[in-house]
């Protein structure tokens, strides 16, 4: 096969993950915008409303098709995602940092960290509802389930950061302790701009993760539900367009979060360069 061959078979491949990946999201835009307020999914859509955005915020007159109980989920899940995003990203960084030099037993450590994000949430759940079961512990979304969260996260903070730090300048450090500049301050004035990148690609991780997060939640979550078991006892009786409105909605969000993750990778880079220029000079 030559290279033109080639090249064709990996942009029919390209094309095809795209669509395999966004397909579903483009469906689920179309069907929410179907109208209300009797019915269920139908494709093609007969008539086009924003009947079941509406019906998300309520602002439809009552029906029998109930609005999603979303609002203290929601806010449920975004404050254990930022819950787990604090935690997380600080427990990574002061990993990583500890593993930039070799001590005993760093080996098993590393693998004991990673394995968090090895076993299947479900047995890690189940596990965690039968332990706090035995010893009379309440389950909650900020307790048990928040410790389950920081642990599924943790590695993947952990992991970004280590591969930060195994391509960051000692010298950089060094030459600032050497001055006589106290390691805390070191630390804050000159490594931290320079890992900041890293410190948001964490950030991002868990935060993601922990919003959107299902098995590890079912199980230790308790009597309150976060935002994926509440659209979960929703539609698995019965599926109404207000769904795909809400997941067209979330989608739209994850993007925002993307946008302004960009935005401050942007800044943090350029802020790097004029140091780096700085020190040139």
């Amino acid at each position: 096969m030559n290279a033109t061959g080639i090249k064709f078979g990996l942009g029919l491949y390209t094309a095809l993950f795209i669509v395999f990946l966004y397909g579903p999201l483009v469906v689920l835009g179309i069907l929410s915008f179907q109208t209300g307020p009797e019915g269920g999914p139908q494709f093609p859509i007969i008539e086009w409303s924003t009947y079941w955005y509406r019906h998300l915020f309520g602002l439809t007159p009552p029906s029998r098709i109930a609005p999603l109980p979303i609002e203290q989920a929601l806010v449920r899940s975004l404050t254990l995602a930022v819950m787990t995003m604090v935690v997380s990203t600080v427990l990574g960084v002061t990993a990583a940092q500890a593993f930039r030099r070799k001590f005993r037993g760093s080996g098993v450590v590393f693998y004991l960290i990673v394995l968090g994000m090895m076993v299947p949430g479900v047995l890690v759940g189940l596990g965690m509802a039968l332990v706090a079961n035995a010893f009379g512990i309440d389950r909650h979304w900020w307790g048990t389930a928040f410790v389950l969260h920081v642990v599924y996260t943790f590695p993947f903070a952990f992991l970004v950061m280590l591969a930060i730090f195994n391509r960051f300048d000692p010298s950089v450090e060094e030459a600032s302790w050497s001055l006589g500049v106290s390691p805390a301050r070191t630390f804050r004035k000159i490594t931290f701009p320079l890992i900041f990148p890293g410190v948001l690609s964490a950030m991002l991780f868990a935060f993601t993760l922990s919003y959107d997060e299902f098995s590890r939640t079912l199980f230790a979550s308790g009597r309150d539900l976060t935002l994926p078991l509440a659209i979960y006892g929703t539609f698995s009786v019965e599926v109404h367009p207000n769904v795909f409105a809400f997941g067209v909605l979330t989608t739209l969000f994850s993007f925002a979060l993307l946008g302004t993750y960009a935005i401050l990778m942007a800044m943090s880079v350029r802020r790097a360069r004029r140091v780096a220029i700085q020190e040139e000079a």
